[in-house]
């Protein structure tokens, strides 16, 4: 199954094909009332994908959630893996019993490669439900010369004493089968400074050549920072003390280290390369800050002896997640982050998928503040709402809590007032959600809260998230010809007979047409920069 993401437009077609501009005005001016009897003229907004998110379907397109993103470049081609989330709505449990491979040569068209690897399929593991991030890193294998595909795991250990371990499986194709190597790589009860069952988690691997020699990285944890050397099989652990053990300890083989600011959990190894792909500068860790959980950064110059410094916050808990995992890496001269939220209809924290964005960074190496958005990078422009008197309809600003108590957002007022920050008014016209085949209907997308759509409440249309599928009809809407003779009107699928209206206090409520005025919008699409 492949899912692309087209190029957004915006052409407005009445029903006797009478083009209208973004900004212009359709038919003359006056006043229409729909009062049952004289049917409004249908009037078709053309609509596309969303840009965001990249994933998120099975082969049947069935939408299928999956979080802690993690990507492999191999050659001219991307691999994205995702741990499969099979939890039931509002359950509030990790259930997830697979990885799932997603691929593209462009980032714009994904393909679903299917399940790579099942937890049921690794010997030592204690919960076949219950295996979390993992990553896959491709290197030659040192016997045969062949090109081999390594995914580094952590499972629920039932080997040390029920612990989380990191383990790994390998294939010859990036597309799996996976076989695990039928033994922890690293078991959780040898980290003995632990604070938790859970601080062997979420593996990230770096490999690269330095003066000659090969090193290849292993780091994980979670509220720990753990890392080690593997030697070239990617299957063992190297013995860096030379003392012929494989111990834990500071200056042993595997280590302990001081973390950087709030780290949470979800790391990511990365470092810049040059035009020759030769690397330089500092180590970047990635990782996944405080809780809900921030996007965050250290820089470190010796993966082994050297310290974190300057850790930075670059993007906010997601409108729609509980955790988040990023994996970052470069491709066609430039560098992309991949992260995870709630998006999809039914999503949350437990039920995730993946999202893209570009990585900007400054001369100094820091890099620019990233926020979560429903464009993603194959688009280029977005549209806003405007009453007959040239008014921006927006929802009200909020940030997104750090307070479980907060989600998920059902509430959020839409009002013509003015609003300092711009991107509230930012939305995406997509296919109906009710009927995703009906020209007439469409659905309003926040840009930067994605997941929570224009939806009709009982008198009021507010921002919500679709915590299930039973959003889909109140979050759809019949486009009209404006019913003052100009401009678009908005009739709600779930309220027939109701138009989007602003009210006497600027707020975006429901009327039965009779203010033809309050009921027409106008729609101007509004060209994004990089």
């Amino acid at each position: 199954m492949k899912r692309k993401n087209l190029k957004r437009g915006f052409t407005l077609v009445l029903g006797l094909a009478m083009a209208v501009g973004l900004s212009a005005c359709a038919g003359k001016e006056g006043s229409k009332k729909n009062d049952g009897d004289e049917k409004a003229t249908p009037l078709v907004l053309k609509k596309s994908t969303r840009g965001n998110p990249i994933a998120g379907f099975d082969d049947q397109g069935n939408v299928t959630y999956g979080g802690d993103p993690a990507v492999l470049v191999d050659g001219d081609k991307v691999y994205l893996y995702t741990g499969h989330d099979m939890a039931s709505a509002g359950n509030g449990i990790y259930v997830i019993p697979e990885w799932l491979c997603y691929s593209s040569d462009d980032l714009i068209t994904w393909t679903y490669e299917g399940v790579v690897l099942k937890s049921e399929d690794i010997s030592w593991t204690k919960d076949n439900t219950s295996s979390w991030a993992a990553q896959v890193a491709k290197h030659k294998d040192p016997e045969t010369g062949k090109d081999l595909y390594y995914i580094y795991t952590c499972s629920w250990d039932q080997t040390s004493q029920g612990k989380q371990s990191i383990g790994v499986a390998v294939s010859e194709s990036p597309k799996g089968p996976f076989v695990d190597i039928g033994k922890p790589l690293v078991s959780g009860a040898i980290t003995t400074d632990q604070t938790s069952d859970w601080n062997d988690i979420d593996p990230t691997v770096w490999m690269e050549t330095v003066d000659g020699e090969e090193h290849i990285y292993l780091y994980w944890g979670n509220g720990k920072n753990y890392l080690c050397e593997l030697n070239s099989d990617m299957i063992s652990v190297k013995d860096r003390d030379g003392d012929g053990t494989i111990s834990f300890g500071p200056g042993k083989d595997i280590i302990s280290k001081t973390p950087p600011k709030e780290f949470t959990e979800a790391p990511w190894l990365y470092r810049r390369q040059d035009e020759e792909e030769n690397y330089y500068g500092d180590y970047y860790l990635f990782y996944a800050q405080g809780w809900r959980e921030k996007m965050a950064y250290a820089r470190i110059d010796d993966l082994f002896e050297g310290s974190f410094t300057g850790a930075k916050t670059i993007m906010e808990p997601t409108a729609t997640s509980n955790t988040n995992h990023m994996s970052v890496f470069d491709f066609k001269g430039e560098t992309y982050f991949v992260y995870h939220n709630g998006s999809l209809t039914g999503g949350d924290g437990f039920r995730r998928v993946a999202n893209i964005t570009k990585i900007q960074f400054k001369e100094d190496g820091s890099i620019e503040q990233l926020s979560e958005n429903a464009l993603g990078i194959t688009e280029s422009s977005v549209y806003q709402l405007k009453d007959l008197e040239g008014n921006i309809i927006s929802h009200n600003h909020f940030e997104n809590s750090s307070s479980d108590d907060s989600y998920p957002y059902l509430n959020i007022a839409i009002t013509n007032k003015v609003n300092k920050n711009i991107e509230d008014s930012y939305w995406l016209i997509e296919n109906g959600k009710f009927d995703p085949e009906d020209e007439n209907m469409v659905s309003l997308e926040s840009y930067n809260k994605p997941g929570l759509f224009l939806t009709a409440a009982q008198a009021t249309a507010n921002l919500a998230q679709a915590t299930s599928a039973n959003f889909d009809k109140s979050q759809s809407f019949k486009t009209v010809e404006g019913l003052a003779g100009k401009g678009v009107s908005f009739e709600s699928v779930s309220k027939k007979g109701k138009y989007l209206m602003i009210n006497g206090n600027g707020k975006l409520v429901f009327g039965d047409g009779s203010d033809a005025k309050a009921c027409s919008f106008l729609v101007e699409e509004v060209e994004m920069k990089e």
